[in-house]
C-alpha cells in the first residue's frame, strides 16, 4: 500500500528540510565522545589531571567540555573508564584544536608531570558524532 502522503510533501507541508538538501559546504557542530582505558590504579590521577588541568586547557583553545562520566557498572576485573565529550564548530576545527592541544606547552609539562609514575591511559577510543535534529542538544 502505497503512502498516502509522500514523505516531500510531509517537509514542505511542516517546514522540515532533509539532511540531503542542506548546504554541503556549511560545517556542522560535531562533538566527540572519548573513552579512556586507564591502566590499573591510575583513574583516581586520570581525573585530577582533568580536574585541575586539561577541562582549562581544552577550554582556552576552544574545545567545550560537554560533559565528563565515569563508568558505574564495572564488569569484574576490569577498571572503570572515563568517558567525556566535547563539542567542536566543525570537524576540521576539531582536527585543528586537538593539533594545537598536543603541541601546547601548557599541556606537555601537565602530562610529563602526571606520568612520573607512570602511563595513566592504555588506550583512548574516539568516536565523532553529530546531533540528530531532536536532540536536546544541537
Amino acid at each position: 500500500m502505497k503512502p498516502r502522503y509522500p514523505l516531500m510533501l510531509l517537509c514542505l507541508v511542516f517546514g522540515l528540510v532533509p539532511a540531503s538538501s542542506r548546504a554541503e559546504d556549511a560545517p556542522e557542530r560535531v562533538f566527540e565522545l572519548r573513552v579512556y582505558h586507564p591502566h590499573p590504579g591510575k583513574l583516581a590521577a586520570l581525573q585530577t589531571r582533568f580536574r585541575e588541568h586539561t577541562c582549562a586547557i581544552f577550554e582556552r583553545l576552544g574545545m567545550e567540555n560537554v560533559g565528563y562520566w565515569v563508568q558505574a557498572d564495572v564488569p569484574e576485573g576490569e577498571e572503570p573508564k572515563l568517558y567525556y565529550v566535547l563539542a567542536y564548530p566543525s570537524r576540521e576545527a576539531a582536527k585543528a584544536m586537538w593539533a594545537a592541544f598536543l603541541q601546547d606547552p601548557e599541556w606537555q609539562r601537565v602530562q610529563q608531570d602526571s606520568i612520573a609514575d607512570g602511563w595513566l591511559v592504555q588506550k583512548v577510543d574516539s568516536i565523532f558524532l553529530t546531533a540528530a535534529d531532536f536532540s536536546a542538544i544541537q
